[in-house]
């Protein structure tokens, strides 16, 4: 489990690519103060366990559904990349609860300044974007950040200069693609009405129904 407060940049320095995965190695610092093999680090959001340690890089491998799923098929070496060591139980929860399971990719479609911070909005599909809530989480490239607004087809959002300055925010330009994570309580919330019957859907969720679903 992650909280999307970003513990530093960290950049990949190569990528060794078999049939349908690949084997990643990144550079960093701060997370090597106690990272060990077996440990789970937060890549752009994405869960990946280190599987090879040296004195500041580690390696990973990347199975072809994370491909798939996530921006991390289409990075090259020399990428900046976001690093989130997982949270230790006696940790500060400064963000919110990030799996780390990406639901798939969102599009910078554009960026403006608004005084001192940067709004980014973002195109993603729907099956996306029908768990996003305006004031509500989500997990963008693994940073926790708050909805501003939502549409049809994308949703905003307004980062602090400390925040743009301190993740790869700041290297993004529209056009580019991002990670995307929503909130595990929405998604959780979703399948639940999803499995609802169509006669009791339209009576509305009831305190009994909640009882016998286990909440």
């Amino acid at each position: 489990m992650f909280t999307g407060i970003i513990e530093e940049i960290g950049v990949l320095k190569e990528v060794r690519k078999g049939m349908h995965s690949s084997v990643l190695t990144i550079q960093g610092s701060i997370v090597f103060d106690d990272l060990r093999i077996g440990d789970s680090v937060a890549v752009n959001g994405v869960c990946l366990t280190a599987a090879g340690l040296s004195s500041n890089t580690f390696q990973a491998d990347v199975m072809h559904e994370t491909l798939d799923r996530s921006s991390l098929g289409r990075l090259r070496p020399g990428a900046f990349v976001n690093l989130e060591r997982a949270m230790p139980a006696n940790g500060r929860f400064g963000g919110h609860m990030v799996s780390g399971h990406i639901d798939g990719v969102g599009l910078v479609k554009s960026m403006h300044k608004d005084d001192n911070a940067v709004w980014y909005t973002i195109a993603a599909e729907s099956s996306i974007l029908r768990y996003i809530v305006e004031k509500g989480s989500i997990a963008v490239d693994g940073i926790s950040l708050t909805v501003a607004a939502i549409t049809e087809s994308d949703f905003s959002l307004s980062a602090i200069p400390h925040t743009v300055k301190s993740t790869i925010l700041s290297h993004k330009r529209p056009g580019d693609l991002v990670n995307l994570e929503n909130d595990l309580v929405g998604k959780y919330m979703g399948r639940l009405i999803d499995s609802v019957p169509d006669q009791t859907r339209s009576k509305g969720i009831t305190k009994e129904f909640l009882t016998k679903s286990g909440y």
